[in-house]
């Protein structure tokens, strides 16, 4: 594998990237430098003209191109956006990550050095400014003889725009293998955050083992109970849903308690009205100590960026419980009172309680580095967490074949 600034085709042959070729992007955006993969349609983008939700939801977590072909060379150039905060530890590269029938093959990172564009924000005021620059062509050779399916992961936390596919060999979409879809919604936990790799994160753990196509609607800071967030899900076809709920409306202080609980009936009415009889699981939220008794909103931690280090603590104060300001306890408490009267009528309802993913005794263990995210290794953890308590034999989904 190689990254090189592009410089065109040797001897291979263009592909058209399609929506058959690209799993997980709810539709692709053509412009002229290249294909952008989004996670909401248009009209939610319209909806929600929100610079952190845009951001977000077009950084491809969980989406990856699905080829079927006998290619031994596979290069696309892509044109990455990188993101620098002045003051700050600078963001690790992107990964782009190969599997050939599964199993990995390759990875490669771009560098602004390389090429793409570089977005510099202001950590305090947001102000952007954007520097733009060519695409970067990644090279994998070498690929195993004879037909194949080649999964190519795109990076989960930076935007990348697809300029051109080339491969030595014709190529066609993966067939469909009878999988169930698994859609996912959640904040920047889901989303991947901290995650090192796109496999990495915790929802492709979970998928891989449990051997289901994931569409991944992690938005980090954006799991909002937004009601165009609820109408995408609605008309995504899945087999199986979960919805991650309640940080983002704690750090954001974004809701009173007297809003939230019609905000999630709401929410969850808006998907019964496409997804009926869809199994679908709420999970409450992760522990997270700064949250759990105090309200936000969650700030940057100035002592730690004064360190060179990226931490957040919560500004609000739990008197402030009184007056209806969320904490993950309340949110826990809500949407568990919810479930149970919603699941009288609706059998297909669940809930579970994000501590079985990530509780106190893990934040011993594997502590939460900025005390909102989790690293690589408890990623892994609650991926493989949640692949048994959805998808084992006695999960909330039953037990689905496939292995990592």
């Amino acid at each position: 594998m190689s990254t090189t600034p592009a410089t065109g085709p040797q001897g291979l042959t263009d592909v058209t990237i399609s929506t058959e070729l690209l799993r997980g992007a709810l539709e692709l955006e053509r412009t002229e430098r290249g294909v952008v993969p989004h996670r909401l349609p248009a009209r939610a983008r319209a909806q929600g003209a929100d610079e952190q939700l845009l951001m977000a939801e077009a950084q491809p977590a969980g989406v990856r191109l699905a080829l079927r072909t006998t290619a031994r060379v596979l290069e696309l150039d892509t044109i990455p956006t990188k993101r620098v905060f002045p003051g700050a530890p600078s963001r690790p590269d992107g990964v782009y990550e190969l599997l050939v029938d599964g199993r990995p093959f390759g990875a490669a990172v771009t560098t602004s050095e390389q090429g793409g564009d570089v977005v510099t924000v202001d950590l305090f005021t947001g102000a952007a400014e954007l520097r733009t620059g060519g695409p970067v062509t990644l090279r994998f050779e070498g690929l195993p003889e004879g037909p194949k399916d080649l999964e190519l992961w795109l990076p989960h936390d930076e935007i990348t725009v697809l300029a051109a596919l080339r491969a030595d060999a014709p190529v066609e979409p993966v067939p469909d293998r009878g999988r169930r879809w698994w859609l996912h919604h959640g904040s920047s936990i889901s989303h991947g955050s901290s995650a090192a790799s796109p496999t990495g994160t915790w929802p492709v753990i979970a998928a891989r083992l449990a051997g289901v196509e994931l569409v991944n609607l992690g938005l980090a800071g954006s799991a909002l109970l937004d009601p165009f967030t609820a109408r995408t899900i609605r008309d995504t076809p899945a087999d199986l849903i979960s919805l991650k709920l309640g940080i983002n409306l704690v750090n954001l202080d974004l809701m009173r308690r007297r809003a939230f609980r019609p905000a999630v009936h709401g929410f969850l009415d808006t998907i019964r009205e496409g997804r009926p009889d869809t199994p679908l699981l709420v999970v409450s939220p992760l522990y997270c100590p700064i949250h759990e008794d105090t309200p936000g909103p969650a700030d940057f931690d100035r002592a730690a960026l004064a360190e060179g280090r990226i931490s957040f603590l919560a500004t609000g104060d739990p008197a402030e419980r009184a007056a209806g300001k969320l904490t993950l306890n309340i949110i826990r408490e809500e949407l568990a009172q919810i479930v149970r009267q919603r699941a009288a009528d609706d059998p297909r309802l669940h809930y579970l309680d994000g501590r079985e993913l990530y509780g106190a005794a893990d934040y011993t263990d594997l502590p939460l580095p900025d005390e909102l995210h989790p690293d690589a290794a408890t990623h892994r953890r609650m991926g493989e967490r949640f692949a048994e308590l959805a998808f084992g034999e006695a999960g909330i989904f039953g037990r689905v074949s496939g292995r990592v």
